[in-house]
């Protein structure tokens, strides 16, 4: 069972969205193009689906700015613009994404007192999302991982899907991300391959 996780392709994360990835809406047609190829069994998507007052947003910690450092629950915490707020239009699947072809829709960020980079755990690693239970009760043996953004969101999600499914093979598709910030790329790179994860590009996927 091989299945494509496509990780917050959402408006927020896109060009006029409230926490843009730059060139972020450029994977959409990558995406598109995973889905159409037939080689998945199964496509699943995470949405980041906040709370108007979450912790990690600076608009909830006075005098603070967006990129800056704070904490949240006694830990460092950069803290973000407001964005992907349940129910409006920046948390929704960018519209050109294929969501007809998306067969279970993992929401995270629920909980205001702990951010959620990771498609399957909260970052202190304490509450799961459910999605390992999941894919595991699927079956899968193969996981395609990619989305926004790869030094976040991405990478968390690729860590966990590593230590949390045994025996699945795990893969990372470059070319169908974007990150935040380019050093920060490189590095999440170094730690996806230290944890065992290949990097492959879609068209290794397609062709395979």
């Amino acid at each position: 069972m091989k299945c494509l996780l496509l990780v917050d392709i959402q408006v927020g994360f896109c060009t006029g969205g409230h926490l843009a990835v730059p060139g972020g809406e450029e994977i959409v047609s990558v995406a598109n193009r995973l889905i159409a190829s037939g080689g998945y069994d199964l496509i699943v998507a995470s949405q980041d689906w906040h709370p108007a007052d979450h912790g990690s947003f600076a608009s909830q910690h006075p005098g603070a700015q967006p990129f800056e450092m704070g904490t949240l629950g006694g830990k460092p915490q950069m803290l973000w613009p407001d964005h992907c707020v349940q129910g409006t239009p920046d948390a929704e699947f960018h519209p050109d994404l294929n969501v007809s072809a998306i067969d279970h829709v993992q929401r995270k960020g629920l909980d205001r007192t702990v951010d959620s980079y990771s498609a399957f755990r909260d970052n202190d690693q304490a509450a799961l999302t459910g999605l390992s239970d999941y894919l595991s009760a699927k079956a899968v043996t193969t996981l395609d991982i990619c989305g926004l953004a790869t030094d976040y969101c991405v990478k968390a999600s690729a860590i966990d899907a590593r230590a949390m499914l045994d025996g699945v093979a795990i893969r990372f598709i470059s070319d169908a991300s974007r990150g935040i910030d380019p050093a920060g790329v490189a590095q999440a790179h170094r730690e996806m391959q230290a944890a065992g994860i290949e990097i492959v590009t879609a068209a290794d996927c397609i062709d395979n």
